[in-house]
């Protein structure tokens, strides 16, 4: 029995570290892949990185238009019209992308932070709790989502 026991727990110690990051939501992961199979995609998350967000999002309609499923092009959709300060269109693109992937690394973020632009604590640290979930060992959506979050907390004297 003791052989047993010596035998099962590392290997199932190694089978969850080795599976551990394919099992937590791949957000990321998805929108490189993405990215490689549509250069228009590629071409949309550039727009975005370099701050053209008037640019990038006729291109993201574009997407969508063709795959209404492309969870990682309505987070860009989202966050493009956020920082044009079309609040409630960021919104509805940002429920539609978790509405195809409730654990949306991306969307749960920008959600969360749109949540604290409008001084909604509460539902900003519910989107911090699926990304908990989400993020087995961690990642930088979490982190970011959580230090806006103690940001606003010191802000407004929470």
């Amino acid at each position: 029995m003791q052989t047993l026991t010596r035998l099962f727990f590392p290997a199932a110690l190694a089978f969850i570290v080795a599976t551990g990051p394919a099992l937590a939501d791949s957000s990321a992961s998805s929108a490189a892949n993405k990215a490689k199979a549509d250069p228009a995609y590629a071409q949309a998350e550039q727009l975005v990185e370099d701050g053209k967000y008037e640019a990038a999002i006729p291109v993201l309609e574009g997407i969508v238009a063709k795959d209404q499923e492309n969870a990682d092009a309505f987070n860009l959709l989202g966050y493009s019209h956020r920082q044009l300060g079309s609040i409630d269109v960021a919104l509805g693109h940002y429920e539609t992308a978790l509405r195809l992937q409730p654990r949306h690394r991306g969307a749960n973020e920008y959600l969360g932070e749109l949540y604290l632009k409008l001084g909604d604590l509460e539902k900003a640290q519910e989107r911090l709790d699926v990304l908990d979930d989400a993020c087995f060992f961690g990642c930088k959506e979490y982190t970011e989502l959580k230090n806006a979050i103690a940001a606003y907390k010191a802000k407004v004297g929470s």
